[in-house]
């Protein structure tokens, strides 16, 4: 077997890896054998040449295989949901609730901030005392008892990806197409998916900011997933301004309490939330059509019962058990809020800046080891359309940390005459 250098190389050169290679190579990525220098490199060398079909579907196996793959033995099916990452998208936090309140079960493992865009993982890490990292058992209890769980990756699930993960973000990686569609699927594969619904972002706040990469991206992983059979509709959805008004860990868990119990519904959140969790209904079986798929999840959230079950979620990951009831409380709060306006109508969003922002605001990573700043961020962000004068408002820790998100968040929007905005869901892929 070639050593981890040549494989580099072998691939660096356009060559095509064998199985047996990529085997190798990720087994060595979990025991230490390979190098971060060289897991850095080979993720280079993937994202310049490319993968083929079988060496995606040999890589997605491969890291699937390198830890526990569980197994279920429940009375309803096993679902998820991915998003491969936007700015205000605090889906997942109100979905997995959603779906388990409609009969479904939902294990989910998320991963924390890449690039520009906010992790599952830190938002749910700024309610105090929520374990985003419990054993398995523990992980397995509450996914049967509750209806959802939503975690990080554990050392035993996946645990070739969750090095790779946190490589490629801090090294101009994030974007290849081969490298997501193997870290998303392996980690859902790991949990013993009975079928998964893909929430592929396009637009400006997007790693595919077109709509045909966005179409690439969810055709490779549809075709992986056919390999390693697992049922995986995708819906293209459009990341042309921040899905929520919120951006920042804990402003966003905020959110999607607000959400869940009906204070604040915002259309395009609601359109989208709407529609990936009928996507899992249907593909578990749970509703025949999207008719009653809708119906049934509308009827979560006006009923409580979606509410309900995050909240015990919450409390049974180690979180307070009045969170939903009292946020206010127990949710981090920076020092400093300050409202950002100009007159004008809004035309455009740049909203990747809004994302760098955030982290710039300490609400992100730039090295795997730093440490997050969960109540920093921004709140009531201005839509395309919008006339009132606020942009947003800053959540800083200081005074000349919120002069510069105030400067950032200013150059992200463009004022003028707004064209026709596309919808919240573009396309469906399956």
């Amino acid at each position: 077997m070639r050593p981890p250098q040549e494989i580099i190389r072998h691939k660096r050169h356009g060559g095509t890896l064998a199985e047996a290679e990529i085997a190798h190579f990720i087994a060595g990525l979990t025991d230490g054998r390979v190098t971060e220098g060289q897991a850095a490199a080979f993720a280079m060398a993937v994202c310049f040449q490319g993968l083929s079909l079988a060496e995606r579907v040999a890589l997605t196996r491969a890291m699937t295989r390198s830890g526990t793959v569980l197994a279920w033995d429940l009375p309803g099916p096993v679902l998820d949901k991915h998003s491969t990452g936007g700015i205000g998208d605090a889906v997942s936090l109100a979905l997995a609730p959603m779906v388990a309140a409609c009969g479904g079960f939902v294990p989910m493992i998320s991963g924390r901030g890449l690039g520009h865009t906010g992790g599952t993982l830190d938002k749910l890490a700024s309610i105090p005392g929520y374990d985003v990292a419990p054993d398995l058992a523990c992980f397995r209890a509450v996914t049967r008892t509750v209806g959802c769980a939503i975690i990080g990756q554990t050392a035993e699930l996946a645990p070739a990806d969750r090095r790779l993960y946190a490589i490629r973000d801090i090294t101009g990686t994030v974007e290849s197409l081969d490298l997501i569609t193997a870290s998303i699927l392996s980690k859902k594969l790991a949990a013993g998916l009975d079928g998964l619904v893909m929430d592929v972002k396009t637009g400006s706040g997007a790693f595919m900011a077109e709509i045909e990469a966005a179409r690439e991206l969810g055709a490779s992983i549809g075709a992986v997933a056919n390999g390693v059979r697992l049922p995986t509709v995708a819906l293209i959805t459009c990341m042309d301004a921040p899905l929520a008004s919120t951006a920042g860990n804990a402003l966003e868990v905020a959110y999607a309490i607000a959400y869940l119990t009906g204070r604040r519904r915002e259309p395009r959140f609601h359109a989208v939330t709407l529609a990936l969790a009928a996507e899992m209904l249907m593909i578990g079986r749970l509703a025949a059509d999207r008719g009653e798929a809708e119906t049934r999840l509308e009827d979560s959230l006006t009923s409580g019962r979606a509410a309900e079950m995050f909240s015990r979620m919450v409390a049974a990951l180690g979180g307070p058990g009045d969170l939903v009831e009292d946020p206010g409380r127990h949710l981090p709060r920076a020092p400093v809020v300050r409202e950002v306006r100009e007159a004008g109508t809004v035309a455009a969003v740049a909203t990747r800046e809004i994302g760098l922002g955030v982290i710039a605001l300490g609400g992100g990573r730039t090295r795997p080891q730093d440490s997050i700043d969960p109540a920093v961020g921004f709140t009531d962000l201005a839509r395309p359309g919008d006339a009132g004068g606020l942009l947003g408002v800053v959540h800083a820790r200081s005074e000349a940390e919120a002069d510069r998100a105030e400067t950032s968040l200013r150059a992200a929007y463009r004022l003028g005459s707004p064209s026709a905005g596309r919808p919240a869901v573009l396309e469906r892929i399956g």
